[in-house]
């Protein structure tokens, strides 16, 4: 990996740390919303109309995260944590001793993505609880990345490379 492919391993732990502040905020907005309300009644299905569940507050703050997910794995360098890292942050820092392969916090936006995108789903479809547990799970995987610098989709991502799942390039073979 030539010093160009590679990223600044600063940057998604700052990125990871705007999430999670995100992500708690989704989670604790759809504990005291509909989901809250229709899990009084056990595990029966919402009887909150579509409409309704749509514009809970967790739902949107939960929307806004996938979107900010889906952002940053089609287009990590302009996702909007990347570029304000890039501009405010990383300027007033010494340079990274190495950088790191781009390609693991990459696939940890897309676990990020499929976790909170189907809570999303789960809760449109009246399932009490499916946003907040959702979102409280992707709160801890970016709360580890951000406070201790463990991702867990890096991890996922390392596994099945190994296992064979995904290639590995020329260059890390």
């Amino acid at each position: 990996m030539t010093a160009r492919d590679g990223i600044d391993p600063r940057g998604p732990r700052f990125a990871a740390w705007i999430t999670s502040a995100l992500l708690l905020i989704a989670t604790v907005l759809a504990l005291t919303g509909i989901a809250a309300s229709s899990s009084s009644r056990g595990w029966a299905i919402s009887t909150a109309s579509l409409g309704d569940r749509a514009t809970d507050l967790g739902f949107v703050v939960a929307a806004i995260v996938a979107a900010l997910f889906i952002w940053g794995v089609v287009s990590p360098p302009t996702s909007p944590w990347v570029a304000l890292f890039r501009t405010a942050v990383r300027p007033r820092l010494t340079p990274p001793v190495e950088l790191e392969d781009p390609r693991p916090p990459r696939f940890a936006q897309g676990v990020g993505l499929f976790v909170v995108a189907l809570g999303l789903v789960l809760h449109l479809a009246g399932v009490p609880l499916a946003l907040p547990i959702a979102t409280a799970a992707a709160f801890i995987a970016a709360f580890l990345n951000a406070a201790f610098g463990f991702c867990l989709g890096c991890q996922m991502y390392l596994l099945l490379q190994r296992a064979g799942v995904l290639r590995r390039s020329e260059a890390t073979a």
